[in-house]
């Protein structure tokens, strides 16, 4: 109820620009399990979903630059470019540059005005404290 209120008054949230992940997620701060389990939901379906269509047709960046990206389906990545180059709109195939997050934005923006809001709060302190991680835990790459 408070949340159509809230919604009434200041208006759905919007996020600005790209669809990007806050900081602080995966955090689950008291208040906002609703929205949480909504992004989470979403994250692990419909953008799981789309990031795998986006592998299978040769789409996704590699996290790192040494590594040349390659379709796991070949007949998928030749549909692909095929309708990129007749200008098709098909909602179903992926296309360059597409980002997995954008399935889930509007369930991102409430998940992050609910946690900008209830961060703040004295109950919800503990879950953005930085934690000391013991010097023989830490990963070092110059030990290899």
């Amino acid at each position: 109820m408070i949340g159509l209120i809230r919604d009434a008054i200041q208006g759905k949230p919007k996020l600005e620009g790209s669809a990007v992940l806050p900081d602080y997620f995966p955090v689950q701060p008291q208040g906002c399990e609703k929205h949480a389990d909504r992004l989470f939901k979403c994250l692990a379906e419909d953008a799981t979903m789309k990031a795998r269509d986006m592998e299978t047709a040769g789409l996704h960046k590699s996290y790192f630059p040494d590594v040349e990206v390659k379709a796991v389906d070949e007949d998928a990545a030749k549909k692909v470019q095929e309708i990129a180059r007749t200008g098709e709109n098909s909602g179903s195939l992926p296309k360059a540059g597409d980002n997995p997050l954008e399935e889930c934005r509007g369930f991102i923006a409430y998940y992050k005005r609910c946690c900008d809001r209830e961060l703040k709060k004295k109950k919800n302190w503990i879950l953005t404290e930085p934690y000391r991680v013991q010097e023989e835990y830490r990963y070092n790459s110059s030990k290899r």
